[in-house]
């Protein structure tokens, strides 16, 4: 029998939180049989924890859209016993069991050897916050925004994404400029990761002009809606907007004039089903520029017992950084 943390409906269809003992039989499928050692709480998660049906696809569902752990069992020719892998996304915490349990079957075919200049508790503290980050950044990159272009703004920047992408842009020579909606109570924190500027959430949160003054080469966007329409509205000729995540809402509420009149590009990233290749390149990039001490200084760790609680408080906006899930000895 496994331990895992199970999101499931009652008789009354109230959603319901509960750990568990569950058998084999509960883990999924996949060709490698891992035992989980860390996973971490994302945006995706709390809403997984809360039984939002707009990520957890099928229920009774374990959360957790991160795990880590060593591999027990493998009919893959990638990997054999023994091996510590990582596996963000691909469905994890969606549409199959994730990584809120002690055991779990995962697909190999998207999963990757644990970067030998990560522990499995850092590579759990990167997660898909930072592995989305990373994304995000080598698209920049790829896209051909240089650090002399100008300043790069960073939205949602107090969240597992925007902390980690201020820190890779910092260290890669890039400008990068943070906003959030508390730039009193975090503004140092930010500024510590890298960031050259802090600038204020309610500048960019209502409906502006579809063509504003030009501040940015390139923006690094996890929250959508008006934030994100004011940003590409901001972006200078050429430039490359990035766009991971919806904390503000789906919507793009804006016009087409900054794409055709300044050629603005606006690339989409998705963490969930990007190919090995990417996923490898991403990892590259973390493990040759990430300082794991400054990951540390905005990490915490959380028990199984602990994290539908911080599920609720992370919805709630009153988290900042990352959480890692110990779920090994």
């Amino acid at each position: 029998m496994t331990r895992a943390l199970v999101v499931d409906k009652d008789s009354s269809d109230n959603i319901t939180t509960d750990i568990r003992e569950v058998g084999d039989d509960f883990l999924g499928e996949g060709d490698l049989l891992i035992d989980v050692a860390f996973s971490s709480l994302n945006y995706k998660d709390g809403m997984a924890l809360a039984g939002d049906p707009g990520v957890a696809r099928t229920l009774p569902l374990i959360p957790g859209i991160d795990v880590v752990g060593t591999v027990t069992e493998s009919s893959s020719g990638r990997f054999r016993e023994g091996d510590e892998v990582v596996l963000n996304g691909a469905g994890l915490g969606e549409r199959r069991h994730g990584g809120y349990t002690e055991r779990l079957r995962i697909a190999a075919d998207s999963t990757i050897a644990l970067p030998e200049a990560f522990s499995a508790a850092q590579a759990a503290a990167i997660g898909t916050a930072g592995f989305t980050a990373a994304l995000s950044v080598d698209a920049l990159v790829q896209q051909g925004v240089k650090p002399e272009d100008g300043d790069i703004l960073v939205t949602g920047a107090t969240g597992g994404v925007g902390s980690v992408a201020l820190h890779l842009l910092s260290r890669l020579g890039y400008r990068p400029v943070a906003l959030t909606g508390r730039v009193e109570e975090h503004g140092e924190y930010l500024r510590g990761l890298g960031a050259v500027d802090v600038l204020d959430r309610a500048e960019f949160e209502e409906a502006e002009k579809p063509m504003q003054k030009t501040r940015f080469a390139g923006v690094l966007d996890t929250v959508g809606s008006h934030i994100l329409v004011n940003a590409l509205a901001q972006t200078r000729w050429g430039g490359v907007v990035t766009a991971c995540g919806m904390a503000q809402g789906p919507d793009l509420p804006g016009s087409v004039l900054p794409f055709i009149l300044r050629a603005v590009r606006l690339i989409g990233i998705n963490s969930v089903d990007a190919p090995l290749e990417l996923r490898e390149r991403a990892w590259s990039l973390l493990a040759e520029h990430l300082d794991p001490t400054v990951l540390e200084g905005f990490t915490e760790t959380l028990t199984l017992e602990e994290v539908a609680a911080a599920g609720a408080d992370l919805l709630e906006g009153n988290r900042h950084g990352r959480a890692v899930v110990k779920l090994g000895q």
